[in-house]
């Protein structure tokens, strides 16, 4: 398997140089690409999630996005980075990059500035709580979202993020995952399961009809969050390379595939292809290509999306229709199943032995699919079993915090817009 920048970089205290010149080509590409990794979150994800809800709660939804991106990125800077990756020991990092301490502008993390390295990674940290924003769209006190995003950075985000990329104990055992599958898809998606759960239903679900306020503003923001995602995969190489090339490519052909794979069940199911299932699908497409980007050729690319259009799409119908779990706007069923379809599928796709869809090799020591698989497949069940305890816990102590996570029937039914922020999206 090609060693990557970031797996060089990650293997030992970020502020450690691995190269004795700065590198202006891959420096160029990551300071892009960290910009693509925020307009994900700002405004894609803000426009996809804002269209999704009614009329009455858009504003409080592009509110929360807008704020977790402002506390995530002050949370890094104070002590998340250092807790991600910092030498530290096995399961978490240390304190000695606190405030990006001993931080100068000479400092590089492989080839490229450290703190374009900080930077980069500020703004994954940035979009994975926003995410969990909608499994409680429409029905979380602000103070609450806060609160908990805050508490969730920390004790989930920073953990999983050191074992996976800052050398902790997945990390020591090969566990693949270019660009967030566990870190970033699995966590939000577990997280946003069991936020849903506590939480309860809206009122009125499923009995009432509560269908996206405005298609044209999630269409809008689904564009933005495939562009981005070329910087959130090819940029993860950390180099301006054919690492990253091909990153963008087979993140381009999952999401094509996912996007044709979700329209087709839900043209054969209904009768019609809808839009929102359209952009539904390219989201599962990119969200599963996610881990596997940098190891998958093209091929096995085509199988990841098409199996992400199609079993994600079933996820959600499942949690909907047979659980009645009000999810709101799909976060488990689409980031949450997509992470692990792909953590899982990066163990098999991976292989260079497979023909036209062979990958690029396994990972640490590790030498078949079965035991690449294996070490997926225990990154998943950890990942996803931590994530969800802490998450249920953090719920429950922000509940005693707040008074109660949930805002009241009265503020519910005005919508949130007006009883929280004293403001609408639109006036008429």
């Amino acid at each position: 398997m090609k060693t990557s920048l970031r797996a060089l970089a990650l293997m030992a205290t970020p502020s450690v140089a691995f190269a004795d010149e700065l590198n202006g080509g891959n420096t160029a590409w990551i300071l892009t690409s960290t910009a693509l990794v925020l307009f994900m979150t700002l405004p894609g994800l803000s426009l996809f999630y804002g269209g999704l809800v009614r009329t009455k709660n858009v504003l409080s939804v592009l509110m929360q996005c807008f704020a977790i991106a402002c506390l995530a990125s002050l949370l890094w800077f104070v002590l998340g980075y250092s807790l991600s990756f910092g030498e530290g020991n096995l399961l978490i990092g240390d304190l000695s990059s606190v405030l990006f301490s001993a931080m100068g502008k000479d400092n590089l993390a492989g080839d490229i500035p450290e703190s374009l390295f900080a930077m980069f990674q500020m703004t994954f940290v940035i979009i994975t709580p926003a995410l969990i924003v909608g499994a409680f769209a429409e029905r979380m006190k602000f103070s609450s979202v806060l609160i908990f995003s805050a508490f969730w950075i920390l004790a989930v985000y920073a953990p999983v993020c050191h074992w996976v990329w800052g050398g902790g104990w997945l990390a020591q055992m090969g566990l693949l995952d270019f660009a967030g599958g566990t870190v970033v898809h699995v966590t939000a998606g577990v997280a946003a399961l069991v936020c849903a759960l506590v939480i309860g239903n809206r009122r009125g679900f499923p009995e009432t009809a509560m269908p996206p306020h405005n298609m044209t503003m999630t269409v809008t923001g689904a564009g933005m969050l495939w562009v981005g995602w070329f910087g959130f995969n090819a940029g993860s190489a950390l180099a301006a390379n054919g690492d990253a090339a091909m990153a963008m490519m087979v993140t381009h052909i999952s999401a094509a595939a996912g996007s044709l794979a979700w329209m087709t069940m839900e043209w054969s199911k209904f009768g019609k292809p809808s839009v929102l299932g359209i952009v539904t699908g390219m989201v599962a497409g990119l969200g599963t290509i996610t881990p596997a980007s940098g190891y998958v050729g093209p091929g096995g690319a085509l199988v990841i999306g098409l199996s992400a259009g199609v079993i994600c799409f079933y996820a959600t119908q499942f949690i909907k229709r047979k659980l009645v779990i009000d999810d709101s706007l799909d976060v488990f069923p689409v980031h949450g199943v997509g992470g692990i379809l792909g953590t899982l599928a990066a163990g098999i796709f991976c292989s260079p032995a497979l023909g036209v869809f062979s990958g690029f090799g396994f990972g640490g020591e590790n030498a078949t699919i079965g035991a690449q698989l294996g070490v997926q497949a225990l990154g998943v069940l950890a990942t996803g079993a931590y994530t969800a305890l802490v998450t249920f816990i953090l719920l429950k102590l922000t509940g005693f915090i707040t008074g109660g996570i949930r805002v009241d029937k009265d503020t519910e039914t005005q919508g949130l817009d007006l009883a929280l922020h004293e403001e609408t999206g639109y006036k008429y």
